[in-house]
C-alpha cells in the first residue's frame, strides 16, 4: 500500500527527523522525498509504501495531526490513489 505526506509551515529544527521517525514507527518505507524551503516556509512531500495492503491510515493519521499541531505544521498522509486523484490537472 502506497501513501502520501505532505508537509506545510513555518521552518523550524527537526521536521524531518519527526515526520520520518514516525513513519519508520508504523512501518513505512520511504520511497521518495522531495522538500524546500521558500521565504522561511518548509514543504516536504514523501512518497511511502507499506508490506500490508489493507494497512490502516487512522491511527497514523492521527499521530501526524497530533504532531502538527505540537510544532504548528500541516501535515497530511492520504492514500496515493486518494492523492493522485485529488491533484490531476
Amino acid at each position: 500500500m502506497k501513501a502520501v505526506v505532505s508537509v506545510l509551515g513555518k521552518d523550524q529544527v527537526g521536521i524531518v527527523c519527526r515526520v520520518t521517525t514516525l513513519l519508520a514507527q508504523h512501518g513505512f518505507n520511504i520511497l521518495d522525498i522531495s522538500q524546500t524551503i521558500v521565504s522561511s516556509y518548509f514543504t516536504m512531500i514523501v512518497v511511502v509504501e507499506h508490506e500490508d495492503e489493507d494497512f490502516a491510515l487512522e491511527s497514523v493519521v492521527k499521530d501526524y495531526e497530533a504532531l502538527g499541531e505540537s510544532m504548528g505544521l500541516d501535515i497530511r498522509m492520504q492514500h496515493e490513489a486518494l492523492f493522485r486523484r485529488m491533484h490531476r490537472i
